[in-house]
């Protein structure tokens, strides 16, 4: 009898061990973890390019600073008129393209619809034809940028249709497979 009742404390006392050392790894795993960094951080915005059109276009090379420490909650307010007077008096767009133009390209930001279908992935697509947005590999995203602001795309009385393309060919063959780009060079 007296053997069982060494047991029976011997089993008493492995098991508050166990339920002393499981509450203790559960402890040290919790997501109330406080032993990171105490400071804040802080970063530097450099530059923003999302869509390159904005800032190297559409705003005089004074901006691009200003740009580019800027938020896009700020775009509007910060950019938003020289952004339209660009496409108003350099461009000699109407206020209908001007507003067209702001309301896809501000605030200046790279935008992907991942609810409609990724085959219709492209630079725009996602604002001027219900697609999925992004970028593809293939986008020749300045030609689509200067077909915007100075080609018929939204205005079909275009005066400027000289300036819809940088004749800038893609050199690139991409491969089917990933990672879909060739070597460095």
């Amino acid at each position: 009898m007296r053997n069982n009742a060494i047991h029976a404390g011997a089993l008493r006392q492995a098991l508050v061990a166990a339920t002393v050392a499981a509450s203790l790894a559960t402890i040290a795993c919790s997501d109330n973890d406080t032993a990171g960094p105490q400071q804040p951080r802080m970063f530097d915005q450099v530059q923003r390019l999302g869509n390159p059109l904005v800032s190297e276009v559409l705003l005089a090379k004074r901006s691009h600073a200003q740009h580019g420490t800027i938020g896009p909650a700020d775009d509007n307010a910060m950019i938003g008129a020289e952004f339209r007077s660009f496409v108003a008096n350099v461009a000699g767009r109407n206020t209908t393209v001007q507003n067209t133009l702001a309301s896809v390209l501000l605030p200046d930001m790279m935008i992907v619809e991942s609810g409609r279908d990724p085959a219709t992935a492209g630079y725009l697509s996602w604002a001027l034809s219900n697609g999925w947005g992004g970028r593809t590999l293939t986008d020749d995203i300045l030609d689509a940028s200067t077909m915007a602001v100075f080609g018929p795309l939204l205005d079909p009385d275009n005066v400027s249709p000289g300036l819809t393309t940088d004749n800038v060919p893609s050199d690139d063959v991409f491969s089917p497979t990933f990672p879909y780009l060739k070597a460095p060079n």
